[in-house]
C-alpha cells in the first residue's frame, strides 16, 4: 500500500504509514561499491534502510568462495542479496543458500546493461525474455522462504517501455514476485557504455507510476535518477518505496535523514562524526580479520560535502590509508581535520 492511501503530510510531505512497506527506503546494488564494509558504515547511518551486495552471479555462488562472496555482519540486517543469472534451477539453488545463510530477500538483477552480463545472455538482457523471468521468479520462490524481488528497466533498446515493462509485471507477479524494482530508463545494449546507461536514456517515472496504478497490489519502488531524501519524498506520494545508488554513497551523510524524515523514528547517530566513531571498534575487527584498511575508508570519502577540513579529510584517507599497518589512528587524524561549519559553531 502507497502513502497515497493515507491523508496528504504538510507541504507536500507523505505522511508515514503505521506499518511501512519494507522497501520504503533501499540503497541500491552497486557493483565495486556496496560490499560488506560499505553496507556495515551504511547501517550505522540508518538503522531502517534496506541494503543490497553487489550483483553476485549463480556461478560465483555455485562454484566459487561463499564465505567471502556471500560473508556478512549481523547488524547490516535488513539486507537483500541481488542474483546475476538466468537458469530457473541455478537461482534456486542459490537462493536456497542465501536464504539459509540468513538474509532477508533475494533480487534477480533484470537491469544491468554490461557486456559481461549481456555475454552471459542476464541482466537486461532478460527484459526481452519476460517469461523466462517468470519461471526464474517461481523457481527461486519455491526454493526459498525470503521475499523474492526483481529488479528492472522499463525496457531496452527499440522496446515500447508500456508494452515491455507491462509483459515483464504480468510474468513475475503471477511467478509470486514479492515487489519490483524499476530503474526508471530504458538500457540501450548497443551503443552506450554501462556508465552512459546511467545517465543518457531519459528517465521516465511516469511510466513507473502508470505502473503502479495498473498493479495497486503489487510493491513498485523507483530508482533512477533520485538524488536526495526530499526527491524520495516526492516519489513516495506515489510508490511503495524508493531506491538510492549513487547519492547515496557518494554523499552517505544524507542516509542521517532516513530514520527521522521517512519512518518517523530518530537516525541511529547524532552526525557524521559520531557514525565514524562507532565504526572504529568495526575497523578493528576487519584489521584482524586481514583487512586493510583503504578497503573500508574507501567507502567514506563523501562524508563532510563542503565542511572546512574535508578535502583534507579525504586526501589524508588517500594516502595513509593504503600504507602498511595503518590503522584506526590514520581515521582518527583525518576526522580531526574536519572543523563544523562556521555558522554552527556561532550557534553554540
Amino acid at each position: 500500500m502507497t502513502d497515497a492511501t493515507h491523508q496528504p503530510g504538510t507541504q507536500g510531505t507523505p505522511t508515514i504509514p503505521a506499518s511501512p512497506s519494507p522497501w520504503r527506503f533501499c540503497v541500491a546494488p552497486m557493483i565495486d561499491w556496496s560490499d560488506r564494509e560499505c553496507r556495515f558504515f551504511h547501517r550505522l547511518l540508518s538503522r531502517r534502510a534496506r541494503l543490497y551486495t553487489e550483483m553476485i552471479t549463480t556461478g560465483a555462488i555455485i562454484h566459487g568462495d561463499r564465505a567471502r562472496l556471500l560473508g556478512y555482519s549481523r547488524q547490516e540486517h535488513p539486507v537483500a542479496v541481488q542474483l546475476g543469472g538466468n537458469d530457473p534451477a541455478a537461482l534456486a539453488q542459490c537462493a536456497r543458500v542465501c536464504a539459509d545463510l540468513g538474509y532477508d530477500e533475494v533480487n534477480l538483477n533484470v537491469g544491468c546493461p554490461s557486456d559481461r552480463v549481456q555475454d552471459g545472455a542476464f541482466g537486461a538482457c532478460l527484459m526481452r525474455q519476460p517469461e523466462l523471468v517468470g519461471d526464474c521468479v517461481a523457481a527461486m520462490k519455491a526454493a526459498a522462504p525470503i521475499p523474492v524481488t526483481v529488479k528492472c528497466r522499463i525496457g531496452v533498446d527499440d522496446q515500447d517501455p508500456e508494452v515491455a515493462l507491462e509483459e515483464l509485471t504480468r510474468a513475475v507477479v503471477a511467478a509470486g514476485v514479492d515487489a519490483l524494482i524499476v530503474h526508471a530508463r530504458k538500457a540501450w545494449l548497443q551503443g552506450l557504455s554501462p556508465k552512459e546507461n546511467r545517465d543518457i536514456p531519459p528517465l521516465d517515472y511516469d511510466r513507473v507510476h502508470r505502473l503502479k496504478q495498473a498493479w495497486p497490489d503489487l510493491p513498485v519502488i523507483i530508482n533512477g535518477g533520485l538524488v536526495s531524501i526530499d526527491a524520495a519524498k516526492t516519489q513516495l506520494k506515489a510508490l511503495d518505496g524508493v531506491m538510492l545508488g549513487r547519492a547515496a554513497y557518494q554523499n552517505p551523510g544524507q542516509l542521517l535523514q532516513v530514520d527521522p524524515e521517512l519512518f518517523g523514528e530518530a537516525a541511529p547517530v547524532a552526525g557524521e562524526r559520531d557514525a565514524l566513531e562507532a565504526l572504529l571498534p568495526y575497523i578493528d575487527e576487519r584489521l584482524q580479520a586481514g583487512l586493510r584498511l583503504s578497503q573500508i575508508t574507501r567507502h567514506l570519502l563523501g562524508l563532510f560535502p563542503g565542511q572546512p577540513g574535508a578535502r583534507a579529510f579525504r586526501r589524508h584517507l588517500a594516502t595513509h590509508a593504503t600504507r602498511p599497518g595503518a590503522d584506526r589512528q590514520v581515521l582518527i587524524d583525518a576526522m580531526n581535520m574536519v572543523r563544523p561549519f562556521p555558522e554552527r559553531v556561532a550557534a553554540q
